[in-house]
């Protein structure tokens, strides 16, 4: 994916299923030009994972933090990995 490049798995908890929650993630990591997923956990949470370049992923976690997506983040927990490019677009699960 070439330099910068790094792979955000985020756990996103608080009121986010079935508000538009993973809608609005997608359309927002397309923005920035990120690849990955938004998927609902059993639990309650969404899961984001996002690779392209690694201020895009940071921007994106804050977005995530910052209170302007769809229903309610009480706490967004993330890891940090080597990109693994095997991701085409951004999809909901």
């Amino acid at each position: 994916m070439g330099d910068g490049a790094a792979r955000m798995t985020a756990w996103v908890h608080g009121r986010v299923q079935g508000v538009g929650f993973r809608w609005w993630t997608r359309s927002r990591a397309l923005e920035l030009g990120l690849v990955g997923s938004a998927s609902n956990l059993s639990d309650g949470r969404v899961e984001v994972v996002a690779e392209g370049r690694r201020e895009h992923c940071e921007q994106l976690l804050d977005l995530l933090r910052s209170g302007t997506s769809p229903g309610r983040v009480e706490m967004v927990v993330e890891r940090w990995s080597e990109p693994r490019g095997d991701a085409v677009g951004f999809v909901e699960r």
